[in-house]
């Protein structure tokens, strides 16, 4: 049916890929963008360090949604109808070209976000979107005929269709109009953020990194593998990342405050790193000269001193005692946590619109006729690495396809 009239709630990623996709599948549709700021696409414009992290080079939708520890189970079905390969092609084909680094994460080939951001401009302008700014939305009505009545500070709308994309937030405020629809909002937790370590002197070692550490929070099961950064305000990389969006819960639950326990061989436990030393303990090398399982020398030096061995020691003067405490600071090695730090500018959120609520074939409300919801509005976010965006183009592109 031609002519009708599709209101998108939130001029970010999602909401943009939202309208474009619509305009081109409905033709003769009128497609309006309201968006409160002043400002469009604002996290497309910082991804990546300004270059955008538009998508992940991981095409088995079952590996793909292991990297979201909320929404893993719902993305399945929408995976299945727009993926990674979809992504790229929809780019491709307005001229964009993406390519993969060795970590699988994907950038347009210009290394630029206003690749993207001019692509979506020019799509948006090519099928005449309505951009409204600073115009934010007050309540949603449903009306005869299931349209739906949109109030703002500005105006007010009858419209055939919303999708509300309105992306993450921290506060339940920037959520009361969708919650006066009836919709509940699943508590919002800090997700992606890296592990402070007040007053600890590893601090002094900033921009060093090991690149297969295990990590993991004292009484809870969650543990990751990977490289592991220390920061001029603790620990860092995509090992303290991951472990900070898959234990977003259980950290907001302890107030940022535990132990975190690493080890720094990788996965190998005491008696296995035991082994390891026995090829060294009969030479006379300086322990300081020879660090192990890829850890840098300074790096390898501090935990030496925090075994209490004198890095200058020669290994084949290494004691039973101190062979013990050796690998027991290699494998869990203890440091205490207060409180985290953001992410770069990429606040992501756990929480939003609960996914109970959704029908995720279509991406309709199981509650109000004919409103739509994708991206970080809802209770879904990925790990870092392009997994947010690329649930944003996959929620967005099912909500067009079904307005």
């Amino acid at each position: 049916m031609t002519n009708k009239h599709i209101i998108i709630i939130g001029g970010g990623a999602a909401g943009f890929f939202a309208a474009i996709n619509a305009a081109e599948l409905h033709p003769g549709s009128k497609i309006t963008i309201l968006e409160k700021s002043n400002k469009l696409l604002s996290k497309v414009r910082i991804s990546g360090g300004g270059r955008c992290n538009v998508t992940n080079h991981c095409f088995e939708v079952n590996e793909l949604v292991k990297n979201y520890p909320r929404g893993s189970k719902e993305l399945k079905q929408v995976f299945s109808r727009f993926n990674v390969s979809d992504t790229i092609a929809w780019f491709k084909k307005r001229g964009v070209d993406l390519k993969t680094e060795p970590d699988n994460r994907m950038f347009p080939e210009s290394n630029s976000s206003e690749t993207i951001i001019d692509c979506f401009m020019y799509e948006a302008k090519k099928y005449g979107i309505d951009i409204k700014m600073q115009e934010e939305v007050l309540e949603l009505k449903s009306v005869t005929n299931n349209q739906i009545q949109v109030t703002t500070d500005k105006n007010k709308y009858v419209v055939d269709s919303v999708i509300c994309s309105s992306g993450g937030h921290n506060q339940k405020k920037n959520y009361s109009f969708i919650q006066k629809t009836g919709h509940n909002i699943s508590e919002l937790i800090p997700s992606l953020f890296t592990i402070n370590l007040p007053g600890n002197n590893i601090k002094e070692l900033m921009g060093l990194s090991v690149q297969n550490a295990t990590v993991r929070v004292e009484k809870t099961k969650h543990q990751y593998t990977g490289p592991v950064l220390i920061t001029h305000w603790g620990l860092s990389g995509p090992a303290v990342l991951k472990l900070s969006a898959f234990a977003a819960k259980d950290f907001f639950d302890l107030d940022y405050n535990a132990n975190i326990l690493i080890n720094w061989s990788g996965e190998l436990n005491e008696e296995e790193v035991k082994k390891v030393f026995e090829e060294f303990l009969q030479t006379k090398t300086q322990m300081v000269n020879s660090p192990l399982f890829g850890i840098p020398k300074r790096l390898w030096e501090f935990l030496l001193e925090k075994a209490e061995i004198s890095p200058q020691k020669p290994w084949i003067e290494l004691g039973k005692k101190q062979q013990n405490k050796l690998a027991q600071v290699l494998t869990n090695d203890v440091y205490n946590m207060k409180g985290k730090t953001t992410f770069k500018e990429e606040f992501v959120t756990s929480g939003g619109v609960n996914l109970k609520e959704i029908d995720f074939k279509t991406m309709q409300s199981k509650i109000m006729p004919n409103l739509y919801f994708c991206g970080e509005v809802l209770d879904i976010d990925g790990i870092t690495g392009g997994f947010n965006f690329q649930n944003a183009w996959s929620t967005a592109f099912v909500a067009a396809s079904s307005v």
